[in-house]
C-alpha cells in the first residue's frame, strides 16, 4: 500500500505538468484560429465550421465588405480603420449568434454562415445591413461608411461547396456595391462578372463598364 501511495505521489507532478501543457496547447490553438484584431475566426477556422453548417439545408452564406474602407483608413488613420473593422466584426458575430459562424477572410472582407430557421433570410440580412452601417461609438462622425452584403441560400445550389457558394455571394455583394443597394441575393440564374471589370470597379479605375448582369 505504501509503495502504491509513493508511486502515485511521484506521478502527480508529472500528470499535473501534462495537464498544464495540454491546456497551454489548447489555448495556443484557439488563439491561432482567431483573428488578432477582431476576434473572429480566421479563414481556415471559418471554413472548417462553415462546411459543417452547410449540411443543414437552412444554411445561408453571407459575404460582407466595408465600403470605402481604404479611403477611411488613409484619411483618418489606421486606428480609425481598425476600430471600424472591430465594430463590424462584433456586430456581425452578435447577429449571427451561436448557431452560425462568422469569420474575417482578410482586410475589410467578412463572411458568415447563418441558419435561417423561419425562411426570413432577406429580412434578417436587411436588419444586419442596418446594424453594420451604424457609426462607431466614440469615433469622429465623419468616419462613416456602409457595408455591402451578398448572400446565397445553400439549398438553391445543392451541388455547390463552400467555395462555390462564397463566389456566388461575392458576385452578389459586388452587384449590391455597384448598385448601392446595400444587400443582394445571388439569384437562381447565373451571375456574370468580368474579372477585369470587377477589379476596376473595386479600385474605382473604371466605373462606366457594366459589370454584372443576371441571366434568367
Amino acid at each position: 500500500m505504501n509503495t502504491l501511495l509513493t508511486m502515485l505521489a511521484a506521478a502527480a507532478p508529472l500528470a499535473s505538468g501534462w495537464t498544464a501543457h495540454t491546456l497551454w496547447l489548447r489555448r495556443r490553438l484557439n488563439f491561432a484560429r482567431r483573428d488578432p484584431l477582431t476576434g473572429l475566426r480566421t479563414r481556415e477556422a471559418f471554413t472548417r465550421r462553415a462546411t459543417q453548417l452547410l449540411r443543414d439545408p437552412r444554411a445561408v452564406v453571407v459575404l460582407a465588405d466595408v465600403d470605402r474602407f481604404k479611403q477611411i483608413d488613409d484619411t483618418f488613420g489606421h486606428a480609425a480603420g481598425d476600430a471600424l473593422l472591430k465594430a463590424t466584426a462584433d456586430r456581425l458575430a452578435h447577429h449571427v449568434g451561436r448557431s452560425g459562424v462568422a469569420g474575417r477572410l482578410g482586410g475589410d472582407e467578412f463572411a458568415a454562415v447563418l441558419i435561417d430557421d423561419h425562411g426570413t433570410a432577406a429580412d434578417m440580412l436587411a436588419v444586419l445591413h442596418g446594424l453594420l452601417a451604424r457609426p462607431v461609438d466614440g469615433q469622429d462622425p465623419a468616419v462613416h461608411t456602409t457595408v455591402s452584403l451578398g448572400w446565397v441560400r445553400a439549398a438553391d445550389f445543392p451541388s455547390d461547396d463552400l467555395s462555390a457558394l462564397l463566389r456566388r455571394a461575392d458576385e452578389a455583394m459586388y452587384a449590391a456595391k455597384q448598385a448601392r443597394a446595400g444587400t443582394r441575393r445571388a439569384g437562381l440564374g447565373r451571375l456574370f462578372a468580368t474579372v477585369t471589370g470587377r477589379r476596376a470597379g473595386r479600385t474605382g479605375a473604371r466605373t462606366d463598364v457594366p459589370v454584372v448582369g443576371v441571366a434568367a
